[in-house]
């Protein structure tokens, strides 16, 4: 497994399996089958309702603690000081884990919902890193946040976030977004990487997928891992779950990637961080 190096210099795998939907006994599978298999980044969150299943299954594999990469993320009902940090105490207990690797803001307080949004990220923000601090946990970070959300909370903050995850796949890769954070040193990683299922039908994915003699997922992983951004796929069957692990032994040529790059928009989620709860195209 190949890894990214943070802005706070700790390793990332660039490649993990993504939990939302794997739920009680059969997530705790996956969780457990993936570890075994290689994973080494397993990544979930307070709304997935699955921590408890994903910390059973990290148990059930037998991989040292140390060797495996956990992520979760605090959601926009817990913003704020006292909320994330009791957020993030209830998140460990439910992995039944010491620390976390990675702690996310899930997504940003914005003007529809907080006046006052640019204060919530940065005292939530501030609790954070108080809880980095203190050893609870390694890398913090956020998800979903643009560049107007980054900038506010770069006035008042004293760590420059390690992670920004974000929706990232062919069809929809937020160049701007993903442009601002590369300046700012913080690292990507691609949730709904497969675009939730959107892409196996493009045909310049299947041409580029029979010239390298790999499957369309495996072309979509490669295309994101290339750009040193971390992927998230969701897998429940060990097959699959194999095969989205092969996309380190071959290589996308430039032409290739810039083919990816100019597709047309599919397979987008409608998830704004200006517009929850709403989506853009429901």
């Amino acid at each position: 497994m190949q890894t990214l190096l943070l802005n706070d210099h700790h390793s990332i795998p660039l490649l993990g399996l993504g939990t939302y939907k794997s739920n009680g006994a059969d997530g705790q599978r996956v969780v457990a089958e993936a570890l075994q298999m290689g994973y080494r980044l397993m990544d979930t969150a307070a709304r997935y309702g699955n921590e408890a299943d994903v910390g059973r299954g990290i148990r059930d594999s037998d991989i040292p603690r140390g060797e495996i990469f956990v992520v979760s993320k605090l959601w926009r009902e817990s913003l704020g000081y006292r909320q994330a940090k009791a957020a993030f105490h209830a998140s460990l207990q439910q992995l039944g884990l010491d620390y976390l690797d990675l702690y996310l803001i899930h997504w940003p307080a914005n003007a529809r919902n907080y006046p006052d949004w640019q204060q919530v990220n940065a005292d939530t923000w501030r609790a954070m890193e108080e809880l980095q601090a203190e050893g609870k946990v390694r890398s913090i970070g956020v998800s979903n946040f643009w560049p107007d959300h980054l900038e506010a909370l770069l006035q008042t903050a004293s760590v420059v976030p390690a992670v920004n995850q974000i929706e990232f796949h062919p069809g929809y890769h937020q160049p701007d977004v993903a442009r601002y954070c590369r300046e700012k040193g913080i690292a990507l990683q691609a949730w709904s990487p497969l675009a939730r299922g959107k892409i196996f039908g493009n045909e310049v994915l299947q041409r580029i997928a029979a010239a390298q003699g790999k499957s369309v997922s495996q072309v979509s992983l490669r295309w994101i891992v290339q750009q040193q951004v971390v992927a998230l796929p969701k897998a429940s069957s060990p097959e699959k779950m194999q095969e989205n692990l092969q996309v380190f032994d071959f290589e996308l040529t430039e032409a290739e990637m810039q083919l990816i790059a100019e597709l047309p928009e599919t397979g987008f989620s409608g998830e704004l961080p200006d517009r929850w709860p709403e989506r853009v195209n429901s």
